[in-house]
């Protein structure tokens, strides 16, 4: 399996794609947030306010809305009650292209690895000329160059996973949302993901990330949002957070122990 890129230095050809970045829409205001669906609420009284540019960890036992709350940030879901803002800016056409998001289970066209992402520029309206430049960095930044005429669907999971990644960077985002996109690879792949997502941090991208690893966590992350029945019980640094987090459900989740 072909390795992702060493970190970036400033004489790497790749810093040509971050140059065109503006800084994200920080920060993000989640304020008296809810979601109800069936019947139930399963987002209930969020109030969040992320500031940093590093890599948020959103974490939390089984069914606790960590999915549900990446979803309402990007917009993919209208909230019930509350609002977000991005630099006090409701979510408008300009600021959901200045997002994207990778799903837990790769989403791939029946094309090659090239014309995956290359696709997802032709719909984002980005020229022939410059679409070319843009898939040639990307597939080099996820160490898939050599992979560029293969038909996406016969790439291993952590090629496959890599590849929605490069698609979405590709896209110039100035925030990135990921669900839980290690959770069925192997270590080796799962150490692929994290060096790209690190890379991908470093080029200026936010990084928002759903992940159920504890040690994932403490490899990426800045800060952690710890959820439990939809509700977030905890929002601090990683450090402190692994150091002493407050809550008992946040030391049982930590210890490996039930969260009730």
């Amino acid at each position: 399996m072909p390795t992702v890129s060493p970190m970036l230095d400033p004489t790497s050809p790749l810093l040509g794609l971050s140059d065109r970045f503006v800084s994200p829409p920080l920060p993000l205001e989640l304020k008296n947030l809810a979601y109800e669906t069936g019947g139930k609420r399963v987002i209930d009284g969020v109030d969040v306010t992320i500031d940093t540019r590093r890599i948020t960890a959103i974490m939390g036992p089984n069914g606790a809305g960590k999915s549900l709350l990446l979803r309402l940030m990007h917009g993919l879901i209208a909230p019930t009650q509350g609002e977000i803002l991005w630099a006090g800016r409701r979510m408008d056409r300009i600021l959901a292209r200045r997002q994207a998001m990778v799903f837990q289970r790769p989403v791939l066209l029946r094309r090659s690895v090239a014309a995956n992402v290359s696709h997802a520029l032709g719909l984002r309206g980005v020229d022939r000329g410059e679409r070319a430049i843009r898939v040639d960095e990307a597939l080099k930044l996820a160490g898939l160059e050599r992979h560029a005429s293969t038909p996406a669907r016969v790439l291993s999971g952590g090629e496959q996973q890599r590849l929605c990644l490069a698609r979405a960077i590709s896209l110039e985002p100035d925030v990135l949302f990921l669900d839980e996109p290690t959770s069925s690879l192997d270590p080796a792949s799962t150490m692929a993901i994290e060096r790209l997502l690190l890379d991908t941090q470093r080029r200026g991208i936010k990084v928002v990330l759903v992940t159920h690893d504890v040690g994932q966590a403490r490899r990426l992350a800045h800060d952690v949002i710890f959820m439990h029945h939809g509700r977030v019980i905890e929002h601090q640094s990683a450090e402190d957070f692994f150091a002493e987090p407050s809550s008992e459900s946040a030391r049982a989740f930590l210890s490996g122990g039930l969260v009730l």
